[in-house]
């Protein structure tokens, strides 16, 4: 199978790039399965049904969020009626809408889609680490489901890493997001798991963050209130990971980093073109 995985959507310039590039993208590399991070794709500050309709009707199969999931209300009420948006699996019994999901894809194949928020430096959250596990023991991988992506939603690498180590050999990608930047550590692990720390976002990068540099860097020097933080507007980029899997195990064959758009060095699967 061939698996897509694009970070954070941040604002208009991020959801432009991944409605305008994305169809010819499936095409061209003949995608199995697309997620993608949404949970700053509406002004930097969660998602609106709106705009989760149009980034699944651009080509995503599934989209994740993170710390920001409730950043706009209306999520609260749609997510329950959409299967395809996921919110941390790790949230209090309760919460609405779900961590995990069994994806039929376009291309005929069932692709569980995870995701879980970690707990250093973020909302504590309950154990990722337990929450992962009773998604992959209700579908395993190779038996259930033919593909396993999970999100690790998270601010400390090490503890990306720990999931992507625990979980090696049982998941076909782990990956995480919510800082932003890209990782240059893809690969493959030991166990047949690909891994990336980082997917970065999809968004403006001549930005901090996906947002407008002015106030960012005001908040920095003189640390007093000032104006919300407004996405940056120019030319976005895509960011990601691409995975080739075994048809047979569902594990990693082989990955590479995905950077398309201005401000960063392009790189994409070439072993797909």
């Amino acid at each position: 199978m061939r698996l897509l995985f694009l970070g954070d959507i941040v604002g208009r310039a991020g959801r432009n790039a991944v409605i305008e590039r994305l169809p010819g993208l499936r095409e061209r590399w003949s995608l199995d399965c697309v997620v993608i991070n949404g949970e700053n794709s509406a002004g930097g500050f969660g998602i609106t049904e709106t705009i989760c309709d149009e980034i699944l009707n651009a080509g995503a199969d599934a989209i994740t969020l993170g710390n920001h999931s409730w950043d706009q209300r209306e999520t609260l009420v749609f997510i329950e009626r959409q299967p395809k948006l996921l919110r941390p699996m790790n949230y209090p019994l309760g919460t609405p809408g779900r961590g995990a999901n069994l994806i039929d894809t376009r291309s005929g194949h069932r692709v569980l889609v995870v995701q879980v928020m970690g707990r250093l430096y973020m909302d504590p959250l309950d154990d990722p680490f337990v929450a992962v596990d009773q998604a992959l023991e209700d579908c395993p991988l190779g038996q259930v489901a033919d593909a396993i992506i999970v999100d690790i939603h998270a601010e400390a690498t090490s503890e990306k890493e720990a999931m992507g180590y625990y979980l090696d050999g049982r998941a076909s990608l782990v990956v995480g997001t919510h800082t932003h930047v890209p990782t240059a550590d893809h690969r493959v692990l030991p166990g047949g798991t690909a891994y990336m720390s980082d997917a970065g976002m999809c968004g403006d990068y001549d930005s901090v963050l996906g947002m407008q540099k002015e106030e960012a860097i005001r908040r920095f020097i003189q640390k007093t209130p000032g104006t919300r933080l407004e996405p940056g507007l120019g030319e976005g980029t895509l960011s990601g990971i691409a995975v080739e899997t075994d048809d047979r195990t569902g594990l990693a064959l082989r990955v590479a980093a995905v950077r398309l758009g201005p401000n960063l060095e392009e790189t994409w699967p070439r072993f797909w073109d």
